[in-house]
């Protein structure tokens, strides 16, 4: 059944002092794609909440100093699911902690990899998120 109208998913690109962006192996509606940690927003939260709610229910990992660095309408995911998504990348360069696997029922777990190399197949959001990081430029599409 096709949404009523669309959602709000957030993404976080996390980096680590290697330059590695951070990915996992999804396990749950968006298997078997790889993609950056991320979650729905819910109703009151600013994209920085829950850029840090996610990413530690997810990963364990605090991030400090999250900034938007893209904006997506996902219509390919609507034409192959009917979920239609707004999807808001946020950059984190900041961080404590290891990843840990919180939620092994939605990611078989957690790598650090390079982004000009992503491993496939990969989630459309996640992808078009990283390479605006690697554009070092924000993008709206």
């Amino acid at each position: 059944m096709a949404a009523e109208t669309p959602m709000v998913g957030i993404g976080v690109i996390i980096v680590n002092r290697k330059g590695e962006v951070l990915v996992g192996k999804r396990q749950n509606s968006h298997a078997p794609y790889y993609s950056i940690p991320g979650g729905h927003m819910e109703i009151g939260e600013t994209f920085s909440q829950c850029a840090a709610r996610e990413v530690e229910e997810e990963t364990g990992l605090l991030i400090k100093n999250p900034h938007v660095i893209a904006v997506t309408n996902n219509l390919e995911t609507y034409h192959e699911s009917g979920k239609h998504y707004i999807s808001i990348a946020l950059l984190v360069t900041e961080f404590t902690g290891e990843p840990e696997l919180r939620e092994p029922d939605n990611c078989e777990g957690w790598l650090w990899v390079d982004p000009a190399n992503l491993p496939q197949p990969h989630f459309d959001a996640s992808e078009q998120s990283i390479r605006c990081y690697l554009e070092q430029r924000f993008c709206l599409n």
